[in-house]
């Protein structure tokens, strides 16, 4: 299989995931059928999962024994705490933690 036709075979395979992720619960909710109580609970419940699954995911390589003892990440995490609850915009919050800790990781520590 060439470089090209194995490159296409697999964004022909991520486009059909992600066509089915987004038709298969129109096929089992779409019917004007009330949706799951379970369902709506998942809903409220996994973006917060996720975000803490993701803040437990980054920090836990932080050296906190050794110079600069994990600061950049804590200064950063507080960064996007402070934005997301001045703004309540989760993508600015977290472009701006990572600019800032991106700045910090390669110019001052």
């Amino acid at each position: 299989m060439t470089d090209t036709s194995h490159a296409m075979t697999v964004i022909a395979v991520m486009g059909l995931a992600v066509l089915a992720t987004r038709i298969v619960p129109v096929l089992i909710f779409g019917r004007g059928e009330k949706v799951p109580e379970f369902v709506l609970y998942l809903g409220r419940v996994v973006p917060y999962t996720a975000m803490g699954l993701l803040i437990v995911y980054c920090l836990r390589d932080m050296p906190v024994l050794e110079a600069p003892h994990g600061l950049p990440e804590l200064i950063a995490l507080a960064a996007v705490t402070v934005t997301y609850l001045w703004k309540r915009n989760t993508i600015f919050s977290v472009v701006i933690g990572t600019v800032l800790y991106m700045f910090l990781v390669q110019s001052v520590f």
